[in-house]
């Protein structure tokens, strides 16, 4: 049976509280305006405002493991696991600023635009992380589906309203 050493755990937890941070300090910074959402017409198949802590928490948790797994193949692939975390870093901010996009300046078409370059970059990594480790990519595809149903109801919403 194969255990984790210190050094790898310490990067599952420091990737894993990397993604976290990253959602945690968007949620932070669109605190004050979270209440749009109650007040804009919504499409069928719109969730209460609840669960999107509740979704992203783990999917946060999976692309902090993900991005970990690519990390520890650096001494084999050094480019190639640049090449993938250069990507996951980029994604991470188009992440980032999506909320405050849409949230904060409410400009729906802009964020929903926003949000396909988001998901062409989530697409993009997991591409890069299959090359290194096809686990890391399989933990991305809820990421993905997640942000593909998100881009349902951003573009709704901006029809909508």
């Amino acid at each position: 049976m194969r255990f984790l050493t210190w050094a790898k755990l310490k990067t599952y937890v420091i990737s894993i509280l990397i993604a976290l941070g990253v959602g945690g300090l968007s949620a932070f910074l669109i605190r004050k305006n979270v209440y749009i959402y109650s007040l804009l017409r919504k499409p069928p198949l719109a969730p209460p405002s609840i669960v999107f802590p509740i979704v992203w928490t783990p999917l946060y948790i999976l692309m902090g493991i993900g991005s970990a797994r690519i990390f520890l193949q650096r001494d084999a692939y050094l480019d190639d696991v640049f090449d993938a975390l250069l990507n996951y870093v980029l994604q991470l901010i188009f992440n980032f600023l999506w909320p405050i996009i849409f949230f904060n300046m409410h400009t729906f078409l802009f964020s929903f635009i926003w949000l396909v370059v988001l998901w062409t970059s989530i697409l993009k990594m997991i591409f890069k992380f299959s090359k290194l480790d096809t686990t890391a990519a399989y933990l991305q595809i809820p990421y993905l589906l997640w942000v593909t149903y998100a881009g349902y109801l951003n573009f709704m919403i901006y029809l909508l309203n």
